[in-house]
């Protein structure tokens, strides 16, 4: 009963992501700043910055500028949205802003206004020199034999 416990305790490395979870309910006024990954499914009004991923659930309402690497929304934006590296809006999501990052993934049904500049990688990474997938693989190339008669 009173005995050492042969379970070993999990210990969070020094290296994982932070993770912030801001639950249905929840309503803040101000600038929030984060660094890692941060989950919102309740109200804010203000700006909201994160060097990490950003996610808006589904009933999450915000009313000022988000910024992240990543951001992926399924609620309501009233403000402009910046991703450093790719914002996606699922089906439930409604954005009134501007969104400005080089890649945009938009599933149907999601209500827009405003002004989007999603460039693409292809325009901010050149493609490089590559083989043939199947010279790279080191396999050899078939060679069609269909014949017209």
């Amino acid at each position: 009963m009173f005995g050492l416990s042969t379970k070993k305790k999990i210990v969070p490395d020094s290296s994982d992501e932070s993770l912030t979870f801001l639950a249905r309910g929840f309503e803040f006024k101000g600038t929030l700043n984060f660094d890692g990954t941060v989950r919102i499914d309740g109200v804010v009004t203000g700006a909201i910055h994160t060097k990490g991923k950003l996610i808006v659930g589904e009933y999450a309402v915000i009313d000022g500028d988000v910024s992240a690497g990543t951001i992926v929304s399924g609620g309501r934006i009233h403000g402009n949205v910046t991703a450093r590296e790719k914002a996606k809006f699922t089906s439930t999501a409604a954005l009134a802003g501007n969104v400005k990052t080089p890649l945009l993934d938009v599933e149907e049904g999601v209500r827009f206004k405003g002004n989007c500049d999603a460039k693409g990688w292809a325009r901010e990474h050149p493609p490089q020199d590559r083989l043939d997938p199947v010279q790279e693989s080191g396999l050899p190339r078939l060679q069609s034999s269909a014949s017209s008669e």
